[in-house]
C-alpha cells in the first residue's frame, strides 16, 4: 500500500474505516439539565494527567450534551462493564428523549447530582475547567473532584471495528 499524500487532504471515509480500528473502552457521561439527567454514550475521553488528576472528553460540538455538559460546569463519567453493552445503545441513540433517560436503572449521585451508573467499574466526576473546540467537536476538560470503584474485576465494554466486543 502506498503511503498517502501529506500534501493533499485525507480521505474521510477512509479515515473514518481506519480509526475504528482502535479499540476504545466505552462509557457514559451524564449530567443534569434542569430536573433531568442527560447520558451520552462517549468512547472519546482521557485521563490527561495524574497531578492533578484531571481528564477529558469529547462531545459533538452542537449536540444537546455538550450544550448541557458545558452549561452545568460539571459531569460524571462511568466507565461500563461488557454486561452494559445494552447502554452503548440506549446512551448513543442520537435525539433520544430528555426525559426518563435512566427509568429503570439503578443510579447513585456525585456531589453536584450527576448519575453514576451502578454496575460500572469506576466513575469519575469531572468539573469542567476548560472547554475548546476541535474540528466538529467540543473537548471538555477538568478536574477529577471525585471518583469511586464500581466492579475493577469485570470486564470492560469495548468498541472495536464499529462493534461492541469483548476481550479475549
Amino acid at each position: 500500500m502506498a503511503p498517502l499524500d501529506s500534501t493533499g487532504p485525507v480521505d474521510q471515509d477512509e479515515y473514518r474505516r481506519l480509526s475504528d480500528l482502535l479499540a476504545v473502552g466505552v462509557a457514559v457521561a451524564s449530567t443534569r439539565q434542569g430536573p433531568h439527567d442527560l447520558v451520552v454514550t462517549v468512547d472519546s475521553y482521557l485521563d490527561l494527567s495524574y497531578d492533578p488528576p484531571t481528564m477529558l472528553i469529547a462531545l459533538y460540538g452542537m449536540s444537546r450534551a455538550a450544550e448541557a455538559v458545558e452549561e452545568a460546569g460539571h459531569f460524571c463519567l462511568t466507565l461500563l462493564a461488557a454486561d452494559q453493552q445494552a447502554l452503548v445503545d440506549r446512551f448513543g441513540t442520537p435525539g433520544a428523549p430528555l426525559q426518563g433517560m435512566l427509568s429503570g436503572l439503578e443510579v447513585t449521585r456525585t456531589e453536584d447530582g450527576d448519575a453514576i451508573l451502578t454496575g460500572g467499574l469506576a466513575h469519575f466526576a469531572i468539573r469542567v475547567d476548560h472547554a475548546v473546540d476541535a474540528a466538529t467537536h467540543r473537548l471538555l476538560i477538568g478536574p477529577v473532584v471525585e471518583m469511586g470503584e464500581g466492579r475493577p474485576t469485570a470486564e470492560p465494554a469495548v468498541r472495536f471495528a464499529g462493534e461492541k466486543r469483548t476481550l479475549l
